[in-house]
């Protein structure tokens, strides 16, 4: 079983990267690694490949681990690389672990399963197996608006946060009061994340981490500026940053998710292809008015 890394290992911006597609929705590869240098070239802190903004629900086992190795060899350690690894069953998430460790990345993330809906000792049954079963790092991952509204409550994080393998939380419900209860339960080293990009600031300012943040993929340097700007002290700098970004995540209502960031990124000169189906292109009129949005940013 791992230690517990100190929680400034896992911190500030860390971008939710879309997996990139040709046309005939097979990987594209090359704009991949396109994208991992844009990145990091912007300044963001880490790197999270297959994740819902990832479209991980959309890719085999063996595209998640082509992903993975193509993000840690281009990443080439100049930040930490953590791996989506969420499925429905105990069983599967096992397994894609194992290939994630093959992989070589820093930790895992593990979304709450969908479809079903366990209970909160089910819950922790869950990742607590996980958590045994993997030399890696274990971020929990709470998102209610895409698993049919199931919560990590923060009694049970609290609980999860003292297995010495489960190291974090992405708080992607946009309540701000959870993230808040997730930071008075969990343990010392335990790291909490945002998951809602108009939130950054605001989680920062009562003790989170960082985010995983989509609109990192576009804005990279803008969404690492709120961090870094609020790690120097200079919050005034860092609220500005935070309000230059919220149209962009405003935009997201624009088109299907999760469209509209590949889209984005295509316009600012990293091509990202289509989401693999049923999710379509968005419309002419809505790709002006995200170019609007975009051009009224500098992007």
């Amino acid at each position: 079983m791992t230690n517990r890394p100190d929680q400034t290992s896992i911190k500030g911006i860390i971008p939710a990267m879309v997996t990139p597609f040709d046309e005939d929705e097979s990987l594209n590869l090359a704009a991949l690694r396109r994208l991992v240098n844009h990145l990091i070239d912007g300044g963001v802190h880490g790197l999270f490949p297959t994740g819902s903004q990832g479209e991980f629900y959309a890719l085999t086992a063996e595209e998640r681990q082509r992903v993975w190795d193509v993000v840690v060899e281009e990443a080439h350690g100049r930040v930490p690389v953590y791996a989506g690894t969420g499925a429905i069953s105990t069983q599967e998430v096992i397994a894609l672990n194992r290939l994630a460790e093959s992989a070589g990345v820093s930790a895992v993330s593990v979304i709450t399963p969908y479809f079903v809906s366990p209970t909160q000792d089910e819950l922790y049954r869950h990742y607590a197996t996980i958590a045994d079963a993997t030399t890696l790092p274990v971020i929990l991952y709470n998102n209610p608006g895409r698993t049919g509204g199931l919560t990590l409550s923060a009694d049970l994080v609290g609980r999860l946060s003292a297995h010495p393998n489960i190291v974090g939380i992405k708080d992607s419900s946009g309540d701000l009061s959870l993230t808040m209860a997730y930071l008075e339960r969990v343990e010392a080293g335990f790291t909490v994340l945002l998951g809602r990009d108009t939130l950054i600031y605001a989680g920062l300012l009562h003790g989170a981490h960082g985010a995983i943040t989509a609109t990192a993929n576009a804005a990279p340097g803008l969404v690492a500026r709120i961090y870094d700007a609020y790690m120097e002290g200079n919050l005034p700098e860092a609220l500005a940053a935070q309000q230059r970004l919220a149209p962009l995540r405003q935009a997201f209502g624009l088109g299907t998710f999760p469209v509209v960031v590949k889209e984005a990124l295509t316009m600012v000169g990293i091509s990202a292809g289509p989401a693999r189906g049923p999710v379509g292109a968005m419309k002419p009129e809505q790709r002006q008015a995200l170019e609007r949005v975009l051009r009224s940013m500098g992007l």
